[in-house]
């Protein structure tokens, strides 16, 4: 089974007042274990970033001014994602901007609901935690993930992050164990699709800055797991 975790950063909270997508960060699983492939991309979204928004995720109007359009990297975001299951926390509110993002780039392209399965851990959370916090800091504390790299919003980080939220909240096994086998999950919804690509997806590169906040994301990683986590010993591997 092929699942893509996604996250997004936002000029703002509301798509309908026109907001836009300035990041998208997918990391990939498959067989519920991270393959080492991601796909990570800042955009350019021809409009200025709310106050709050810069606060929350650190990115300044400046910075994204050199950065692709989303109708640039449409294609081979849609490849990598197409046909796995999302994985996303609070998914009314990314799918809501990338269906608008999609709408953008041309009528042919649909909607996410065309492509992919959509997993909204926030549902899940609330389910399985009423009455509870369940932001994805909430459950990191909750479920013993070490979220202490996190000083800010990241796509890339929160999308790792939520990868281990979800293990452990669908697995009841510790959060690092990311490599046994289990069986099935009782009452977790499953859905297999044929996985279909036109072409080979592009891997965006991560930049100086996001590669360095990677490998503090990675250290925090090694030291809860008191040796080398899974995420670096996959890491390594694929390279």
């Amino acid at each position: 089974m092929r699942q893509i975790v996604l996250d997004t950063e936002t000029t703002g909270l509301e798509v309908r007042q026109g907001h836009r997508l300035i990041e998208i960060a997918c990391v990939e699983m498959i067989e519920r274990r991270p393959s080492g492939r991601h796909y990570q991309t800042y955009l350019n979204p021809d409009r200025l970033i709310d106050e709050g928004a810069k606060q929350v995720t650190g990115i300044e109007d400046e910075f994204l001014l050199d950065k692709p359009r989303f109708a640039d990297v449409v294609d081979e975001f849609l490849a990598f994602i197409d046909g796995a299951e999302l994985i996303i926390h609070n998914a009314t509110f990314d799918v809501g901007f990338l269906d608008a993002e999609l709408a953008r780039a041309g009528e042919h392209y649909g909607r996410i609901a065309d492509r992919c399965p959509v997993l909204d851990t926030l549902v899940m959370a609330r389910e399985r935690y009423p009455g509870q916090r369940n932001s994805l800091d909430a459950l990191c504390k909750r479920l013993g993930v070490d979220n202490s790299a996190r000083d800010l919003h990241g796509g890339l980080i929160d999308a790792q992050l939520l990868a281990e939220v979800y293990l452990s909240m669908t697995s009841g096994q510790v959060v690092l164990d990311l490599g046994f086998e289990s069986a099935p999950e009782q009452g977790v919804s499953k859905v297999v699709m044929p996985i279909r690509l036109d072409r080979r997806p592009r891997v965006l590169r991560a930049d100086a800055e996001e590669s360095a906040a990677h490998e503090r994301r990675l250290d925090a990683l090694d030291k809860s797991a008191g040796g080398s986590s899974v995420w670096r010993k996959e890491e390594t591997t694929v390279h």
